[in-house]
């Protein structure tokens, strides 16, 4: 062989080996600057109690953006039993993950794949987690928002600004918050209920921010508030008193444009109701 020819080839044969030895050896550091964030691992009491917040079960998609290691993923999978997704920007962080996944024994339940979060589609998600910066849970929360009512949200460390979660958690100094997608309601209904030998008609309006709901009856001339009014995803409950002096309260389950459930008033009257978007 030509000398130069074998210098060449010498050479890019130690290229290969350096990248290769890189990529083995790849370790990340605490404030390795990604394409959004700089990376931080989760501690894993942290992680624990994230998924344990979501009440994570084994029917469940955990989907987890910023996986960095692929830490939350294989834990949902790991312990939890659940199917789940890491989606990493980093292609270097991608194959750590997916190493670890696989010295997890979770290869089957658990992806670490390469991907923007903001590229992604996450709408099949059961259960979303995520350790972003503020700025980027607020460009998400539209999307999540627009997802499944019922969906469970966990984030460590930042909240959504003005959408307040339904629960917060300390763990060794560091928060932890959780939401329900709520279902949209606002508006008018014609809601018709039936139960006791009786069936009547009630028009109602229901004003909504995120989870947090109030609303009136129309009651002839008489526009009754309505009382304990609470959204949690696509369950739904409220009640309102008559203009005989009766409560009734209702609870149920929203779907899309019309809801359904049971009801039960002063007396012991029980039955059941269905209500339709105007």
């Amino acid at each position: 062989m030509h000398r130069a020819t074998a210098s060449v080839v010498a050479a890019l044969l130690l290229a290969t080996a350096s990248v290769a030895c890189a990529q083995q050896d790849f370790k990340p550091y605490v404030g390795q600057q990604g394409k959004d964030v700089v990376w931080v691992p989760t501690p894993d009491e942290v992680v624990d109690r994230m998924l344990t917040m979501a009440q994570t079960k084994p029917d469940d998609f955990v989907i987890d953006l910023g996986a960095g290691d692929g830490k939350i993923a294989i834990a949902a999978a790991k312990k939890f039993g659940a199917k789940s997704m890491g989606v990493e920007y980093n292609p270097d962080m991608v194959k750590l993950g997916q190493k670890n996944a696989q010295a997890a024994g979770v290869t089957g339940k658990a992806q670490i794949v390469h991907g923007d979060i903001f590229a992604t589609d996450f709408t099949q998600a059961t259960v979303l987690t995520m350790y972003l910066l503020p700025s980027l849970n607020m460009r998400l929360r539209p999307q999540i928002l627009a997802m499944r009512p019922g969906t469970r949200v966990v984030t460590h460390a930042f909240n959504m600004e003005d959408w307040e979660p339904d629960e917060s958690s300390d763990v060794d100094g560091r928060r932890v918050y959780f939401w329900v997608v709520p279902a949209n309601v606002a508006g008018r209904w014609a809601l018709e209920f039936t139960g006791g030998g009786t069936s009547e008609k009630v028009n109602l309006n229901f004003e909504q921010k995120f989870q947090r709901v109030e609303g009136i009856a129309y009651l002839g001339p008489v526009l009754a508030g309505l009382r304990e009014t609470h959204l949690s995803g696509f369950k739904i409950s409220f009640a309102y008193v008559d203009a005989k002096g009766v409560r009734r309260d209702f609870s149920g389950r929203v779907s899309g444009a019309t809801m359904e459930g049971s009801f039960r008033a002063d007396g012991g009257q029980e039955g059941r109701w269905s209500a339709a978007r105007k």
